[in-house]
C-alpha cells in the first residue's frame, strides 16, 4: 500500500552545504521530520557537485514521518550570472545593464535546463532565458 502524502516542502539548499540552521531546520521542524537525516542524505547526494550552487528541492512528506526529495536544475539565474562574469543582477532592471551573454550562452544553459523548462524546444527555451537575463539587466547579443 502506498504511503500517505501529508504535504510538501520547497527550499532552494547550497549543493552539499546543507545544515539544521535556516532555512531547513524551521521547515523540516514544523513537519515533524528528522532534520539531520534530511542533511545528510541531501549532501550525499550533492557531494559531486560544485559546491554552494543552489539547488532547488522539493520534499515530499508521508505521513509516518519519512520523506523523499527530488533535486531540480540550479536556477536560470544563477547560470545566466555566471555566464555573463557577475555577482548580482541590475538593480534596475529595465534602465541599467550590467552585463551580456550571447546566443550560443543561451543555448548551453537550455540544454542544462531542459528537463526543468516549459519548452518544447532549444529555440523555446532560449526565448524564456533571454527574457529572464533582461529582467536581471542583462542584454542578449546575437
Amino acid at each position: 500500500m502506498a504511503k500517505k502524502v501529508n504535504g510538501f516542502i520547497k527550499l532552494q539548499i547550497p549543493a552539499g552545504q546543507a545544515n539544521p540552521s535556516p532555512p531547513v531546520g524551521p521547515a523540516l521542524g514544523q513537519a515533524g521530520l528528522n532534520i539531520m537525516e534530511f542533511c545528510k542524505a541531501f549532501n550525499a547526494d550533492t557531494q559531486n557537485m560544485e559546491q554552494g550552487i543552489p539547488i532547488p528541492v522539493k520534499i515530499t512528506v508521508y505521513q509516518d514521518k519519512s520523506f523523499t526529495f527530488e533535486k531540480k536544475t540550479p536556477p536560470a539565474s544563477y547560470y545566466i550570472k555566471k555566464a555573463a562574469r557577475l555577482g548580482k543582477g541590475a538593480e534596475m532592471p529595465g534602465t541599467e545593464v550590467v552585463g551580456a551573454v550571447t546566443m550560443d550562452q543561451l543555448r548551453e544553459i537550455a540544454e542544462l535546463k531542459k528537463a526543468d523548462l516549459n519548452a518544447n524546444d532549444v529555440d523555446a527555451a532560449c526565448k524564456i532565458l533571454a527574457g529572464t537575463a533582461r529582467s536581471m539587466g542583462v542584454t542578449v547579443e546575437g
